[in-house]
C-alpha cells in the first residue's frame, strides 16, 4: 500500500493542462472513489455529471470563466460537475435536523476523493467554485432548481512538476489535544 500522506502532499490544484483527453476508465475510477466516500447516515447526497465529450468540454470551461478567473481551465481534458442531491437521513435524525444538514461535508469528502484518486492516476484536478450555473445547467440540460456544489476540472498536467511543500498553518496552531 502507498503512503496516504505522500499522496495528500502530492495533490495540488492544477492550473496548466495539456489539452489531452482523459480516458473514461480513469474518470470511472475517480467516480468510484467518490462513491466510496464517507456519508452521514449513508445518505450519499451526490450526483455527478461527467463531461468528456470533446465538443462539450470547451463549453463547460467557458461556463467557469467568471469574474476574470479560471481561464486556465480551457485546456482541461474533462469536467466532473458535483451536484447536491436530496439527503435521506435516518427517521430518528431527520425529525430533528434538516435533511441537508451534513450534505456539504459529504460532498466535500466525495470531491476530495475524486481529486486524490485522480492524483494517484497521474491526473491533475482543480476545484472551480465560480461558474455560471444557469449557462451550465442549460448546456447540460439540468433541472432549473438543481443544486450545484462545484465543478472539478480533470486533465493531464501540461508538464511534469516538482512537488513543492504546501503552505499550511502549523499543526500546533490548529490542533488541541485534551
Amino acid at each position: 500500500m502507498g503512503d496516504f500522506l505522500e499522496l495528500a502532499a502530492r495533490r495540488y490544484s492544477c492550473r496548466q493542462y495539456s489539452g489531452r483527453s482523459v480516458e473514461r476508465e480513469k474518470l470511472v475510477k475517480c467516480l468510484e472513489a467518490a462513491r466510496l466516500a464517507p456519508s452521514a447516515c449513508n445518505s450519499q447526497p451526490w450526483k455527478f455529471v461527467v463531461v468528456d465529450n470533446p465538443q462539450l468540454v470547451p463549453e463547460v470551461a467557458k461556463c467557469t470563466h467568471q469574474l476574470g478567473v479560471n481561464e486556465y481551465l480551457s485546456k482541461a481534458g474533462a469536467f466532473i460537475i458535483v451536484l447536491e442531491d436530496h439527503a435521506v437521513l435516518m427517521p430518528k435524525v431527520a425529525c430533528l435536523l434538516d435533511s441537508q444538514y451534513w450534505a456539504k461535508g459529504d460532498l466535500g469528502a466525495a470531491s476530495l476523493s475524486i481529486c486524490l484518486e485522480a492524483e494517484s492516476l497521474g491526473l491533475g484536478t482543480c476545484f472551480a467554485g465560480v461558474f455560471d450555473r444557469a449557462k451550465l445547467g442549460k448546456l447540460l440540460e439540468l433541472p432549473v432548481d438543481q443544486r450545484y456544489f462545484l465543478v472539478i476540472a480533470v486533465g493531464y498536467p501540461a508538464s511534469e512538476r516538482e512537488v513543492r511543500p504546501k503552505i499550511r498553518k502549523p499543526l500546533e496552531d490548529i490542533v488541541r489535544f485534551v
